[in-house]
Parts: C-alpha cells; sequence; structure tokens
C-alpha cells in the first residue's frame, strides 16, 4: 500500500477545518480531515511499529521501532472520527482520551502522547 503524501497546507486546512467547524463535520469534511492528518502523522513519524485506525476513515502505520509483517500489529491504537479530530486539534489529551475509553490502545508503544496534537513545520521550513 502506498503511502498518500500530504502538503503542510493540507494538513493546516483540515486541523482548521476540524477546529472552527460549528457544527460536526459532514462525512466527505469529516474523511478529508482524517485522512489528511493520519497521512501527515506517517509522514512526519515514518515507521510500521504502531498502527493507527480510525475506521472508516483510515488507517496509518507510523512510528520508528519493530515491525510486523502478518495478522494483528502488537500495537494498536483506534478510536472514532471525531475522537481523533480532537487529539489533533489539542482540544482533548491523550491521557484523557484514553482514561475515558475513548482511545483503545494496546502494546508497549501505542501511546501516542508525544504526537499529539499535531505539530506543524513552520511554513518556510522544508517539508523533506
Amino acid at each position: 500500500m502506498a503511502r498518500r503524501i500530504v502538503t503542510r497546507d493540507q494538513v493546516v486546512e483540515a486541523i482548521a477545518l476540524a477546529r472552527d467547524a460549528v457544527d460536526p463535520l459532514d462525512a466527505a469534511g469529516t474523511r478529508t480531515a482524517v485522512r489528511a492528518t493520519l497521512a501527515w502523522i506517517a509522514q512526519v513519524h515514518p515507521g510500521r511499529s504502531v498502527e493507527i485506525r480510525v475506521p472508516p476513515q483510515g488507517a496509518v502505520q507510523a512510528i520508528e521501532g519493530p515491525r510486523h509483517t502478518r495478522g494483528t500489529p502488537p500495537n494498536v491504537v483506534e478510536m472514532n472520527a471525531a475522537t481523533w479530530l480532537s487529539l489533533v486539534t489539542g482540544e482533548l489529551a491523550w491521557a484523557q482520551a484514553v482514561a475515558d475509553g475513548r482511545v483503545r490502545a494496546s502494546g508497549s508503544r501505542a501511546d501516542l502522547s508525544g504526537v499529539l496534537p499535531l505539530q506543524l513545520p513552520a511554513e518556510n521550513q522544508d517539508e523533506g
């Protein structure tokens, strides 16, 4: 499966869309925001040790470490789209989402508190 490449501007737009929505996003807006932010996480934190799932909008593998090749990955994080977007924008803290049961995380590398909320490079910084 090829990784989707997103630009900083696409991610900024997705975050703004999620953060500034007066009403819940429609299905297309939710899908766009989730997929762009998942792709950004995979770009900025490359690896295959953690599978991040936001069904049915998308899933990525990210974070350096041992990778899996078959079956269920040893490190899985799963949540719904509203929770993901709240974590991405910083409206919800990782620890609170886990404590409330809004995030299901298993495995020794399944703690995303170090990568959420999303951190974007400066506008003039190369996206590499």
